[in-house]
């Protein structure tokens, strides 16, 4: 079906949404001037969201230097920001709505058993297992297939598992094609998208050691938020399809998109905190001013 956008409000509002599991890189800001440049042109609300659910991996240390680097680039956000972790609750009431309506399975697999599942599956048909957008290979255990009195006693048990989207009982519910509205970086609509999210397979919507999944908590948290428009790098724009079904079955509005480019690195791949990549604190510390940075990424 069509988008369902965000009844008219006072003001457009945009975030601004990193993870403090790491310093921030050119990427990083890149984004942030992104969403502050759309925020001028629409006359915006400009929000700061600390994505802090992966508890293993982010640090307060990180999240104070995220929040100084911002400042020195002159990125003026509105306060309180919102931290992911201190809002569990809404992830966790948006979960149960999915259960209710039958859409949600528990698995028990280890990612190294899915991998050889999906490797045996491909010996077996001849053909290579289906990947994802990213490159992953599809769900291929059988937790669909555990009777529920099994599947919920082994959960209360403690056992590790992940609980799932029922992809193929969730594309069923849906009324009609899925989309979404790209912008350009005034905000400007420029195209409609048709989003696929069946290619994702049976994603995962939270863990045991983790509440909420990445998908299910950007979600929740731009409808509670109120935001109107994402912008946020092209990495993530096959990942909109998930986020526009999620939406769709919770009836929560659809904020319009831009996903804009990457800053690359020497190698042409694009800087990931994973990898280590150069952050702007770097820069800043050998002399680079704000706007020198802001230059240099086109701003």
């Amino acid at each position: 079906m069509a988008a369902a956008h965000h009844p008219i409000a006072d003001r457009p509002v945009l975030r601004f949404a990193p993870s403090p599991n790491g310093l921030l890189h050119l990427g990083h800001a890149r984004s942030a001037l992104e969403n502050e440049r759309m925020a001028a042109a629409l006359g915006a609300r400009l929000l700061l969201r600390i994505e802090d659910i992966d508890r293993t991996r982010c640090r307060p240390e990180f999240e104070a230097a995220m929040i100084e680097d911002l400042a020195w680039l002159r990125i003026a956000f509105e306060t309180p920001y919102r931290r992911q972790s201190e809002h569990l609750a809404d992830h966790a009431a948006m979960l149960a709505r999915l259960a209710a309506m039958g859409l949600v399975y528990p698995s028990f697999e280890s990612r190294a058993e899915l991998k050889s599942l999906a490797a045996a599956r491909a010996a077996e048909s001849g053909r290579p297992w289906p990947a994802d957008p990213d490159g992953a290979p599809l769900y291929a255990g059988r937790g669909r297939d555990i009777p529920p009195a099994e599947a919920a006693a082994r959960v209360a048990a403690g056992e590790p598992h992940a609980l799932r989207l029922d992809m193929a009982t969730a594309m069923a519910r849906l009324a009609g094609p899925l989309s979404w509205t790209e912008t350009d970086a005034t905000g400007r609509p420029q195209r409609v998208v048709t989003a696929q999210p069946e290619r994702w397979g049976d994603i995962v919507l939270a863990r045991k050691e983790l509440a909420t999944s990445y998908h299910l908590a950007v979600v929740t948290d731009d409808a509670l938020q109120g935001v109107t428009h994402v912008v946020r790098g092209e990495d993530l724009f096959e990942a909109t399809a998930v986020h526009r079904l999620l939406q769709d079955l919770l009836g929560l509005p659809a904020p319009l998109y831009r996903h804009h480019g990457l800053v690359l690195g020497p190698d042409g791949k694009k800087l990931s905190k994973s990898d280590q990549a150069e952050g702007f604190r770097g820069l800043r510390e050998a002399g680079l001013t704000a706007g020198d940075l802001r230059r240099q990424l086109g701003f």
